[in-house]
């Protein structure tokens, strides 16, 4: 599954189409938002383009971050969340954190997190990564999306994954 960010806070977009599935493109600031699915912590599939025309905001969350904490401990984030639910918005809270790393929780520790809080989103998605460690032990059995990209271009198939969230350390910029 492809993920659009390991980024905290939010992001608001207007809707013509959604998905966080294997052909989820690159999203532009002013463009519609790439389509994706997605599976929220209730099991439920959730797909972009069933609000269509509507606007959405993808919270990304991680319960063990100081930020996501002082705007959720606040009250701040479940306000939002009510506030602007009731006027229509979808709000999807997504969690990127892949198991047995920092921020990983199951769909129970999160829907417990999810009444604890009293937070309101229209739904929790569940958007585990797929292994984006340094450590080489995680090669094996990971998906390996050039191998796949190039065998099905190569036999003149399309290709099912043409876009996945890129992982590693950031560009250090001059000052």
């Amino acid at each position: 599954m492809a993920s659009l960010s390991r980024i905290s806070g939010l992001v608001l977009a207007a809707v013509a189409s959604l998905s966080l599935s294997a052909t989820a493109q690159e999203a532009r600031v002013g463009a519609p938002a790439p389509a994706f699915t997605a599976t929220d912590s209730q099991g439920k599939t959730e797909a972009l383009d069933q609000f269509h025309g509507k606007y959405v905001v993808l919270e990304w969350h991680n319960q063990g971050c100081p930020y996501t904490r002082k705007h959720y401990v606040s009250g701040n984030m479940q306000v939002l969340q009510k506030e602007w639910t009731a006027k229509g918005v979808a709000w999807f809270t997504v969690i990127s954190s892949a198991p047995g790393q920092q921020g990983y929780v199951t769909p129970t520790q999160e829907n417990d997190y999810v009444a604890k809080m009293k937070a309101a989103p229209t739904a929790v998605l569940l958007d585990p990564d797929d292994r984006p460690t340094p450590d080489p032990d995680d090669v094996h059995g990971a998906h390996n999306y050039v191998s796949e990209a190039l065998s099905e271009a190569m036999a003149g198939k399309p290709v099912a994954t043409p876009y996945t969230r890129s992982y590693g350390c950031s560009v250090k910029y001059p000052d």
